[in-house]
């Protein structure tokens, strides 16, 4: 899903869909200035009437307001029976996704993680000296979905997933990936039934973060010859030009392409 644009991120991500051969893939648009762009990049795209609905209206056109409609995209296609990844557009697509799905659960959604522990989870311990004998309470943790990249199968977990979250869209002003990650998690409890579903994390090596490739893959001399699946500019700012770097190194072979950024971005 993008808003209209004369190129930029939109056509990165369009043209790295193209050269990583994934047939079945599609761009959903909001207005008819990004239909004419897109179909002028050999790119199938289907308009959709969406409008801001309830308290995300007051997020106006934002990221996050943009960002929380898809719900209701996506449930269109889930009632019908179609399986659906989606993608946002600050995503550079190295190799065809769908090779790589386990298709074994209701959600398959790549992890803000950075490794094994904060992307598949690792026993915490809260430390409480007033207990005494008792101090130590675990808890389990885990670093979010990214809702920005994630795979959908069509089972009725998913959704009753989708309508919780297009629910809570429409009655709070909550940016939509805590709502995702919250409704996928939360197990059913006296305030709250759960859709029960079942979740799987990507392999974060695969389906990648920004912070694991520019924190710690770039710099390991044993990552040089792995390919990502994918790369998701979410940890940083400067996203268009992180994109280009993430296509000249992999697609273009430029060894020192991703040299010139720092681990993190600028304030």
């Amino acid at each position: 899903m993008a808003l209209a644009g004369d190129g930029g991120m939109l056509e990165t991500f369009v043209r790295s869909v193209q050269a990583a051969g994934i047939p079945n893939a599609m761009v959903v648009a909001i207005d008819d200035a990004t239909v004419r762009q897109v179909s002028k990049w050999g790119m199938v795209v289907h308009k959709m009437s969406v409008q801001l609905e309830g308290a995300q209206k007051k997020l106006g056109m934002s990221n996050h307001g943009v960002s929380g409609m898809k719900f209701r995209i996506l449930r269109t296609f889930v009632e019908l029976g179609y399986a659906v990844l989606l993608s946002d557009v600050d995503v550079v697509m190295l190799r065809n996704p769908f090779h790589h799905l386990r298709r074994d659960c209701d959600v398959e959604a790549m992890s803000d993680g950075w490794d094994n522990a904060t992307a598949y989870g690792f026993n915490d311990v809260y430390d409480d000296p007033s207990m005494g004998w008792a101090r130590f309470a675990h808890s389990m943790r885990q670093v979010v979905f990214n809702s920005g990249l994630f795979y959908l199968r069509p089972t009725q977990a998913t959704l009753e997933f989708l309508d919780l979250i297009i629910s809570r869209l429409e009655r709070e002003s909550a940016w939509d990936q805590a709502v995702f990650n919250e409704e996928s998690a939360f197990p059913s409890s006296p305030s709250r039934e759960s859709p029960h579903l079942r979740r799987r994390t990507l392999d974060y090596l695969l389906f990648m973060n920004s912070k694991v490739l520019f924190r710690t893959v770039r710099k390991d001399d044993s990552m040089k010859s792995h390919v990502p699946v994918s790369v998701h500019v979410n940890y940083h700012n400067d996203k268009h030009q992180r994109m280009k770097a993430v296509i000249r190194r992999y697609v273009k072979k430029e060894l020192s392409a991703l040299d010139e950024f720092p681990d993190g971005s600028v304030w």
